[in-house]
Formats: C-alpha cells, structure tokens, sequence
C-alpha cells in the first residue's frame, strides 16, 4: 500500500511538472522553502528574489545550487518553527526528526541522523553531544534563527567526517555582517500552547550604521508535560533560556565580530518517567516495560560559546573574498535519577575555518579553505559509558563550478586527518577523503535536470568506538567497538526540477551504498535490565525518493490559493540478505492548501505516516498515522515601521497517537496530541 500510494505521488508531481509553463520568472519553491511576502525586517513585504544559502560558498541562491538543498526562512520559518530543531525542519521533504518528548529532536536526513549529519550554527558545530545519544538535545534555538539551511546527502566535502549524511545550518545574525537599511531592527514574540500550558517569548534587535553593527538577542520557554491522546505524558517538562550579543566594525574592506552567547536547558525524559500513580501524569497503557519504583530522569545543561568571524575582501591578489571564523564551546549536562547525580557531560572545544574564494580563473568559479577541530570530551559518573576522548581533526578542502552554456558543473574535493585518544585505551587514527561532482543542465526555460555523484568517508565517533555501560536516561546498556574502521558512501541523485507559473515542482531519487556502516544494533539482551545494543558494522544500501509540487490554484478577488504536495522514502538494509537497519524513517504522504489576502494568511493540512514495517532484528513496528495541523495569522500596522501579526497554529488537531519510527522510545513515548498555539509577533 505505501508503494503504490508513493509511486501515485510521484507520478502527480511529474504530470504536474508537464503542464505549460506561463512565464519565466516564477519563485523558487521546490528547492528552497521561501516566503513570498517578506520585507527589510524578514516579513511581509513584495517578493524575495532569492534566498543566499550561507554554508556554500560563493554566495549562491538556494536554486543556483546543483546539489540538493532546502531553506526556511519568512513566514515560512516562522510557520514551522517548534521547540526542537528536528521539528521545525521535519516538513521539509526528505527530512524527519528523532525525537524524545518537546525537549529533544535531531534532525533526521534521508534516513541518516545521529554523527552522520551536522548541525552547525552559522557555520560552525553546535559541538554538544546530541549526536551522541537520543535523550541529547541540542544547543541550538530555532525560534532566533533568521533562515535555517538543510544540505541534503553528503556534505563532508565543506565540513568534515560529520556530515556524510547531511548538514543543518542555524543562521542567527548573531555576528552583524551589516548593519539594517533603516539603523534599526527587530522583533519580539509571546505565545501560549495549550498543550503543554506552555509560554515562550522572544526578542531580538539590530543596530548600526556603515561602521558599526551591534546585535542582541533572548529567548526563554517554560513547558509543562505535554498532552497525549487519553492522558499527559510523564516526565516531559522542558525550561529553556537562550540569549547573545554581539558585534562587528564595518567598511569597504569588509567586516571583522565577535559574540558570546548563552544556552540553558531543564527537561525531563519521558523514557524513564520514575513512579507515577495511575491517576498521576500518563496512561501505564502506553509505558509498558518501566521500573515505576525509579526516579525520574532529568537533564540539566548549561553552554557558553565564543564565536569570531570575518569576511575580507581582495585582501591579496587573485583572492575576491577572505572569510575566516573561529568559535570556542564551553558545555555541560547532568543528568539526574530524582535528586540525585548520575553522569555529568562535558565538551571543551575549538573549531576553525578559513575559506578563501579565488577570482574567475580561465572559466571557473571557485573556493578552497582548511579547517581545524579540538575536542575535549568526557562522561563523568555511575554510569560513565564513554571514556574521557580527546578528538583532533584537520581538513583541506577544494570546490569549484563552472558554466558550459546550459550545463553548471560543480566539482570538489577534501581530505582529513582525524585522531581520537581515549583514557587508558590506544589512539585512533583515520584519513577520510571525499570527492563529489554534479552537474545541472536547464534544457527549458523552466526546465533542469540535475546529476549528483558523491564518495565520502566517515571516521567512527567517539561513543561507536568507545562506549561500554548503562547509559540511564537513554535506557540502554551500550557497548562499541574499538576495531572499528571509516566508513564510505557511494551516492548518486538524479533529479528534475520545474519552475512555471502555475506548478513548481521536483521529483528526485538517490541510492547510497555504505561499505563498512555503523550503527547502533539491538541484541536482545538486558543488563542491569536496559536492552543492550552494539555498536556494530556491515556493508548497506540506501535508497530512497522524494517529491514535492506547489499548484498555484488561483489569483483572483478571494485571494491567492496555493496547494502544496510532497512525499518521501527511503529503504535501508544490510546487504547480501542480513537484515534491515534499525529506526529508519517511515514513508509519508502531505498536502496542505494555503490561502492569503492582504493581510491575512491561512493553511490547513495533513500528512499521512506510512507503518513502518521494515524492521531490525528485536525492533517492533511502527504503526501509521495521519496529523492534520493548520495555521492563521493576521498582520496590522502600528506606524509605518512598526508591524504587528497575530497568529494561531494548531497541531495533531484530530489528537492521533502518534510514535516516530526513528527514535528510540517509540514504544514507551508518544508524541504530543492535540495542541493550540496563540500568540502575537511585533516587528520594528
């Protein structure tokens, strides 16, 4: 059934692809999520001609870019902004969330999660250790972002061993690379969520003048345990507090800044709940299989981060642009079992970058840089899992593209030296390279077709080699492997892109074969009653396909109407016949129909969540689900630079029980039921 109904979508947006183009001229939807209304604040104004994706070089628009990449940003961000990052991102096709409560949720990216995808803020790791656990959530705040970029597929080209499976870029203007039009700028937000009696408020200012540019920012949200269908979910509390400032000096030559900011995060797991009565907090119906006699577990974490960035242009002959960027990251977690201590999480690290764009040499365009990483990590406890690890790691990359007529090609290459010391264990020590080549050909005005071919190399993470004991708040005894080699993917994408008047669209397909995968296995085994899972390794195959179509149904009195469609897939197993891979995500089908005029704005939709049958050794189904959500605002002026929206967004409005194939705690943890959000946003 979820073949046939994938196969159905897929042929829509092809079909829809082949209806007349009108004009040239059409925004782009299908490769970058964009909104057509916003001004000089990040809001409602004419049209955006184009949204500069800032983890590539160059300075491309999100449609210039021959390798796939998506963009939220405007009323759209604003639409799809949650309390994790994984959620906001998750509409975006080809990209799901893991997920443990409101608090916790990484970004999923056809299919690969966990240390295969970075999670970068403006550029540079958020280098916390969500990466390493599920019940880890990260120190990055979507609701201060200006744009969220996703490059989709292998990304270790521009950042490292990290980002074989793909890269989010939270870009928050924390560092000024200009000052606003005006001198002055900014927002502030409240809203209230019934689901969780949850209030978030927000704000954020900019100001300057062609030699100085100062920013500030703050964000604080204060959640209670969320409702599921027939009850609350135990133990799903979350406190958040996020602030920065910064500042740079400005000229012809350039800009040169520097911001500290400050992350702070109290959520509880509701994988391990602790003793709740059956009149307390949640359904036992749907936590079969805990110790109700434990105490809950609860999460404390506090990040200081320093960051420097510039950008230099002609510093020397032949090189148009100098950017160089350097952030050093102070974090720390506890975990608690009811008052007490249980393991505290630390990470010291240094990440360096500078990237030097070349001017036009006999045709091509192109960037070279070097990057450099230290990270002090350590697990300090009961329950100390992974030892103390030191991890280096230095890369030297190279990209370049350059125009034959109607065919962009894009070509790259990098390579790394990484080690990873452990206490008391022998060194590691790995050299991943990876080489990439795509090429776009626009055989139609409206028409292109692109091809992308990539070869990446992984070294193991620190908890794949490493890990040994009870991780509590995860509920699971795990156990890695010090043999452990880099991994390396194959990938090829082919996909065709459409931008008419009527329909913009895109339909792409991949596969990617893994020589030497890891990942975290079930064994079926318990010790100090946790499921024990190894880290373990074994050639696989990925394959997968995505859609997505915006029909421009009507401009007319009633206002302009649009319907968004979009699917996705991905099939991953262990080849010659060992088995499927564990918490990959399930297919899913969406439609929403948005409708504006003037100053009002709506949308209503749903998306269907296929089962997931296709299941590891000792891993249970997922079943399906549909959740329907829908959205309203209203913008009205005060003056003519103050503007005012209100807004109400609703989630799961038809309150389905809802588990993610992807996480760990499916089968002990719900997603949140029917919640409403209202709220007001002021921009000045």
């Amino acid at each position: 059934m979820r073949k046939t109904l994938m196969a159905l979508a897929l042929s829509t947006c092809l079909g829809a692809l082949a209806l007349p183009a009108q004009a040239a001229d059409a925004d782009t939807m299908a490769d970058a999520t964009t909104d057509k209304d916003t001004d000089k604040h990040g809001h409602k104004a004419k049209e955006l001609e184009g949204v500069t994706v800032n983890a590539v070089p160059l300075g491309q628009q999100a449609d210039q870019i021959v390798a796939p990449v998506a963009v939220l940003s405007g009323s759209a961000l604003d639409d799809a902004k949650a309390g994790t990052l994984g959620e906001t991102v998750a509409g975006i096709p080809g990209v799901q969330t893991t997920g443990l409560g409101k608090a916790v949720g990484r970004p999923v990216i056809r299919g690969m999660d966990g240390p295969r995808v970075a999670v970068l803020e403006n550029g540079l790791g958020s280098q916390d250790v969500s990466n390493i656990s599920q019940d880890h959530a990260t120190s990055v705040e979507p609701f201060l972002a200006d744009q969220i970029e996703v490059l989709k597929g292998p990304s270790t080209l521009l950042y490292g061993s990290g980002a074989i499976g793909g890269v989010v870029n939270v870009v928050d203007g924390r560092i000024p690379m200009r000052a606003p039009a005006n001198g002055f700028a900014g927002r502030a937000e409240g809203r209230y969520d019934s689901g969780t009696d949850g209030k978030t408020g927000l704000f954020r200012a900019d100001a300057g003048n062609d030699r100085f540019a100062l920013h500030v920012d703050g964000m604080r949200r204060n959640d209670g345990n969320y409702d599921i269908p027939g009850g609350t979910q135990a133990n799903s509390q979350v406190k958040t507090t996020s602030g920065a400032v910064g500042a740079s000096v400005l000229g012809d030559w350039g800009y040169f800044g520097a911001s500290v900011s400050r992350y702070l995060d109290t959520y509880g797991s509701p994988a391990e709940p602790g003793d709740v009565d059956d009149h307390g907090d949640h359904d036992h119906d749907e936590h079969d299989g805990h110790d109700h006699g434990e105490e809950a577990a609860t999460i404390k974490l506090a990040q200081t981060r320093y960051d420097v960035k510039g950008g230099f242009y002609d510093p020397v002959a032949g090189i148009a642009k100098a950017e160089v960027s350097f952030g050093h990251n102070d974090y720390q977690h506890v975990e608690f079992e009811g008052s007490e201590v249980g393991t505290t999480f630390r990470t010291q690290a240094n990440e360096g970058r500078i990237l030097l764009t070349h001017e036009p040499l006999a045709g091509w365009e192109g960037a070279f840089g070097v990057q450099y990483i230290r990270r002090n990590f350590s697990a300090i406890g009961d329950e100390t899992f992974v030892p103390p690890t030191t991890t280096k790691a230095w890369g030297i990359f190279l990209t370049e593209q350059r125009e034959f007529g109607p065919i962009k090609v894009e070509l790259g290459a990098r390579t790394d030296r990484q080690t990873v010391s452990p206490d008391d264990q022998p060194r590691r020590s790995f050299s991943p390279s990876s080489f990439s080549a795509g090429a776009s050909w626009r055989f139609a005005d409206a028409w292109h077709l692109s091809l992308n071919l990539d070869r990446a190399q992984r070294a193991p993470a620190e908890e794949e080699l490493f890990a040994n004991g009870p991780h509590h708040a995860s509920d699971t005894f795990e156990i890695g492997n010090p043999n452990l080699s880099k991994e390396t993917a194959n990938q090829a994408e082919l996909a065709l892109h459409f931008h008419g008047e009527l329909v913009e669209g895109k339909v792409a397909v991949y596969t990617n074969r893994y020589d030497n995968f890891i990942y975290l296995a079930d064994t079926g085994l318990e010790e100090d009653g946790m499921p024990v899972r190894t880290w373990s390794q074994h050639d696989a195959t990925f394959r997968g396909a995505e859609a997505e179509a915006t029909f421009h149904l009507a401009r007319n009195d009633s206002g302009a109407w649009d319907l968004r469609a979009y699917g996705d897939t991905v099939r991953a197993k262990l080849t010659d016949g060992e088995g499927n891979l564990p918490r990959i995500p399930a297919g899913r089908l969406g439609t929403q129909l948005n409708w504006s005029r003037g100053d009002v704005r709506a949308s209503v939709g749903a998306v269907r969540y296929f089962a997931q049958n296709k299941t590891a050794d000792f891993e249970t189904r997922t079943a399906g689900y549909t959740l329907v959500n829908a959205h309203a605002a209203w913008t009205f002026h005060n003056g003519e630079s103050n503007q005012w929206e209100a807004f109400l967004d609703g989630t799961n409005l038809t309150n389905r029980k809802a588990r993610l194939a992807t996480s760990l705690f499916k089968d002990s943890v719900l997603m949140p039921g029917r919640s409403v959000s209202v709220g007001v946003r002021a921009f000045f």
